[in-house]
């Protein structure tokens, strides 16, 4: 089955070109396109403003890390020539919230460490994501006492959830492409979803 291709008409241009479809293609058509014979708006790239945001966005997350145990290691490794995040513009890691937008807590978060990751939160720019990684950030894992927090979203809203004890470099960056998905779908961040009590 065919699928029929949307002409620029039918996006609202309103323009003299558009409204005239039986005028023949111009000089600079007729250049561009060899004689007519290549249609001149499979050539155009169309997009929103919001959508080119968003792109940026996306492809140019600046992680601020907050490793506390054994998941924060396998955090590092990614930066490496072996995972190379550097292919998704993830690899300006920031050492100052202020400076960054995504937060990857890897490793289980402490009662006593909750008020400092809060503050960190609190100091990042604006839009900002979580990115919750291994068991014990995601649930406390088998850390089940009073002494560790029985999940990061407790204080924090969380994006992405990274599963594993702990887990492997490709699954943070299997993270980080879900992450730049929702980016780019435009889906609401947790902390407007208001998924947090905090």
């Amino acid at each position: 089955m065919a699928v029929e291709k949307k002409r620029l008409r039918d996006y609202g241009l309103q323009s003299e070109r558009l409204l005239w479809p039986t005028k023949g293609p111009s000089v600079f058509e007729r250049e561009l396109t060899n004689d007519g014979e290549i249609d001149l708006q499979d050539k155009v790239m169309l997009t929103t403003l919001e959508k080119a945001v968003r792109w940026a966005q996306g492809h140019s997350i600046w992680p601020d890390t907050f490793g506390l145990a054994c998941c924060a290691i396998e955090m590092m490794s990614i930066v490496s020539s072996r995972y190379d995040v550097a292919r998704f513009g993830a690899e300006t890691f920031r050492s100052s919230p202020r400076q960054a937008d995504l937060l990857i807590v890897s490793g289980r978060v402490a009662h006593k460490m909750a008020p400092p990751l809060r503050q960190i939160y609190d100091q990042m720019l604006e839009p900002k994501w979580v990115i919750a990684m291994g068991a014990c950030a995601s649930s406390a894992g088998m850390f089940n006492n009073y002494t560790v927090l029985q999940g990061v979203d407790k204080i924090v809203p969380v994006d992405i959830y990274v599963p594993g004890c702990p887990p492997r470099p490709e699954a943070l960056l299997e993270g980080i492409v879900r992450l730049q998905e929702r980016i780019l779908a435009g889906v609401p961040h947790a902390y407007e979803l208001g998924k947090v009590a905090g």
